[in-house]
């Protein structure tokens, strides 16, 4: 009997070989640059469920690491940002979905005067064990690829994606999740997990093991409806709602109050003072919005005070926020 991550392997392969549009599909638009060409091949081999490319992360000619190249799209575009030599490593473990990448990215390079194949280094290797050095990346991104995994594995692939960043570094993922227990017979169905539906896990659990590898700050950037497994269809008495999330997780010191998890939450004083400072690094002026962690909307909110507002989490945090 197969093993999960064989089934995986073996899904990929075909895809690689024959792009299957209709394997994985987001909402979220793909980005538009000036003099960006996207060659067909690699919007037909979208097999991510969110972007991970955010041009605030990539600034000053980052190095990048993205796992799980698909057929190149977003090794591609965070070249636009790091237009140097390897400035942008791709690893995958599947030889033929590396194959299609090197023959999307020549077409990429034919189509876009500023793009050079050496821009892109490609590296076969495992999520699991990164051909990566120590504290060599500022962005590392993987889409759609670390659902699969069983608990131990996810464990294992953050570990890698945390021991390869530099301090303060970034790690950007967007992977489905799903607030309603996922009964066994779909867990357990290694080409369901495989194609990014069974192994989806509620979103503050997902945070949790995120929080525990070490990450000090999270940042819920997005939350989507992804995908429905109804009972006519699937191993199921119930309807399952599945959303994509797109999360950036920084490298920063671990707070002793514990990490920053930034989930949309907003704090607006309208009292009578010039301000409100809460003695602990968050100073509110009125009628002034400030977008707040979750510790912090909680502490705000045990206060009892009746001129501070706080808002329920929209999922959607860009920056800016008190910590």
């Amino acid at each position: 009997m197969k093993t999960y991550l064989e089934t995986t392997k073996d899904v990929y392969r075909e895809a690689a070989l024959r792009p299957d549009v209709g394997l994985c599909c987001t909402t979220t638009p793909i980005w538009q640059l000036p003099d960006l060409t996207m060659p067909k091949k690699m919007l037909e081999m979208n097999y991510g469920c969110g972007s991970t490319v955010n041009p605030r992360d990539l600034i000053n000619n980052p190095s990048i690491l993205y796992v799980g190249v698909g057929g190149g799209m977003e090794v591609f575009q965070f070249s636009y940002f790091s237009r140097r030599k390897n400035g942008v490593i791709g690893v995958d473990v599947v030889d033929e979905m590396m194959a299609a990448c090197r023959e999307n990215l020549v077409e990429a390079e034919r189509t876009n005067p500023w793009f050079k194949n050496e821009f892109v280094d490609l590296r076969k290797g495992d999520a699991l064990a990164l051909p990566v050095e120590d504290n060599s990346i500022d962005v590392a991104a993987q889409n759609c690829l670390f659902n699969i995994f069983d608990t131990e594995d996810l464990k294992k692939a953050l570990r890698e994606m945390y021991r390869v960043l530099k301090p303060h570094g970034r790690l950007v993922l967007s992977d489905p999740t799903c607030e309603t227990v996922m009964p066994d017979a779909l867990k357990n169905d290694e080409r369901l997990r495989a194609l990014c539906l069974s192994g989806a896990l509620p979103l503050k659990e997902y945070v949790q093991m995120i929080t525990d590898i070490g990450f000090g700050t999270v940042e819920i950037r997005a939350k989507r409806p992804y995908r429905i497994l109804d009972p006519k269809h699937y191993a199921t008495d119930e309807l399952i709602f599945i959303e994509s999330v797109e999360v950036c997780a920084i490298k920063d010191p671990m707070p002793a109050d514990g990490p920053c998890v930034f989930t949309g939450k907003t704090a607006i004083y309208f009292g009578d003072e010039v301000c409100f400072d809460d003695k602990k690094g968050h100073t509110l002026l009125p009628n002034q919005p400030l977008a707040v962690c979750d510790k912090t909307a909680g502490a705000l909110a045990a206060l009892g005070r009746t001129d501070i507002f706080i808002s329920e989490s929209n999922y959607f945090y860009d920056g800016g926020g008190c910590c």
